[in-house]
């Protein structure tokens, strides 16, 4: 079956594309588009960024992604903006695009077909353009400029309003995909677990932010490949008196807000997890099912108590999500199932939550260390704590020793010392470029101690130091 995407009103038909094919390659090698440019080929710089859109009502949502990670049949039925659709012949300079070269926004001009647009993007009303200017181009490098100019430029372009009433008609138009060359998308949960059933072994890809550098870094075959991420169940995010239920593709950024509902501190965490483009793609069922030792996710949602439902042809079951990682590479899913979805207990008016990233730089970079705590302080004793870390261990695991050095006893200084003891004997920490295992063990201990001082109202953190100062 052919791939079918409309680009500046044109529908472009490609047959026979490989499933691992991206769209980078396409544009700059067989469009020749190449104002697009290849720069990290892995997500990190935005060289790459272009708009992708996708039906919505009458009219059609817009969000930056990034190029060299997204595989061709992930554009199928969607819509597409390149640098190159802005300015046609004779027509003028978009608003942003003139900000952009009267602020001296530019200077090699490699990055900037990316920036302008991600800030395009924001203009346009894009995922994402409720956020601050440097939020939205945190997924963008510059070493020529600097941010300054780009910055000042984002901020004074104005909001475009765009009618996309007739490209939502052409999207319509667009039939459901089935299949392609060592590719299948299914349409729904039971085609899905049908297509696993014969085939256990094939790849799932939903945002493919992390198996798309197996391809692009790595030159991987990835076999048969299944995409699950515009099946609607999948999609599915409900809020409730009880907590978040998340499906399996829902993207990080569309999850964001709701994630901030549950709590600010999980808020805050999704922001850094990535650049907006990565977390426009990225699905929080991705980031569990791959099992990660470093997935940012995974151990704030173990500390919340979150249940993992997983599917197949046999049925449904549900699991803690804390029991869903058994080791490295090895996760509690049977051949055949995948995961469906994930459920957040909305915290207890007690809980005391704290939930803290440590990475080399602030945004854009892996966990050195990812640690989440949730304490049930009654009458001023822990009734319940539960403790887990990304970072620590060969997966996302709960803090046991931690745990019981906190349970039953007073929530005072004595208290968190004994408790960050513990800690020694819960992890043999890893040990890379990321952080020694000595750092790792020192920085873990350390972050119980920032909860203790920020529950004391003490400044923990340089933003903390800002927010008092501004």
């Amino acid at each position: 079956m052919a791939i079918r995407f409309i680009l500046d009103g044109e529908t472009i038909e490609i047959a026979d594309a490989p499933a691992t094919a991206t769209l980078l390659d396409h544009l700059r090698y067989t469009m020749r588009r190449t104002g697009t440019k290849e720069g990290c080929a892995e997500g990190d710089c935005g060289a790459c960024t272009v708009l992708v859109g996708e039906a919505r009502g009458s009219g059609v949502g817009w969000r930056a992604v990034n190029a060299c990670i997204q595989f061709l049949p992930m554009l199928h039925g969607k819509a597409l903006m390149t640098v190159e659709s802005l300015t046609a012949a004779g027509v003028p300079p978009t608003p942003l695009q003139a900000c952009m070269a009267a602020n001296g926004s530019s200077q090699c001009g490699f990055c900037t077909p990316g920036f302008v647009m991600a800030l395009h993007g924001r203009s346009i009303g894009a995922v994402g353009s409720d956020l601050p200017v440097e939020d939205v181009i945190a997924g963008n490098l510059c070493r020529c400029t600097g941010y300054g100019p780009i910055l000042k430029a984002g901020r004074a372009a104005p909001p475009i309003a765009r009618d996309d009433v007739a490209l939502a008609a052409q999207l319509a138009a667009i039939p459901a995909r089935a299949s392609g060359k060592g590719w299948h998308a299914p349409e729904s949960v039971e085609a899905l677990a049908a297509l696993l059933a014969a085939t256990p072994d094939a790849r799932i890809v939903a945002g493919g932010t992390d198996v798309a550098l197996w391809v692009t870094k790595g030159l991987h075959d990835l076999g048969p490949v299944v995409f699950v991420g515009d099946i609607p169940e999948l999609r599915r995010l409900d809020e409730d008196a009880d907590g978040l239920t998340i499906g399996a593709a829902v993207r990080y950024a569309d999850a964001h807000a709701a994630l901030g509902r549950l709590h600010p501190d999980l808020g805050e965490l999704v922001r850094r997890l990535g650049g907006l483009q990565v977390r426009n793609a990225a699905t929080v069922g991705g980031n569990i099912a791959n099992g990660s030792p470093i997935g940012d996710g995974p151990p704030a949602l173990i500390a919340l108590d979150a249940t993992l439902t997983l599917a197949g042809a046999e049925g449904r079951r549900t699991i803690p999500l804390a029991d869903y990682f058994l080791d490295y590479g090895r996760q509690d899913r049977r051949r055949g199932e995948f995961v469906e979805s994930v459920f957040v207990p909305r915290p207890h008016a007690d809980d005391l939550i704290y939930i803290a990233k440590l990475s080399r730089r602030f945004d854009s970079d892996i966990s050195a260390v990812c640690g989440a705590l949730r304490l049930r302080i009654v009458d001023g004793i822990v009734a319940e704590a539960r403790v887990a870390f990304g970072g620590m261990a060969p997966t996302p695991r709960r803090a046991t020793g931690c745990e019981a050095a906190l349970t039953g006893r007073t929530f005072d200084e004595a208290t968190i010392a004994e408790a960050a003891d513990a800690l020694a004997g819960d992890f043999t920490p890893l040990d890379d470029v990321r952080g020694s295992a000595a750092y790792r063990g020192q920085a873990a201990a350390s972050l119980l101690w920032r909860m203790w001082h920020r529950e004391a109202g003490h400044r923990v953190s340089v933003r903390d130091v800002e927010a008092a100062d501004a």
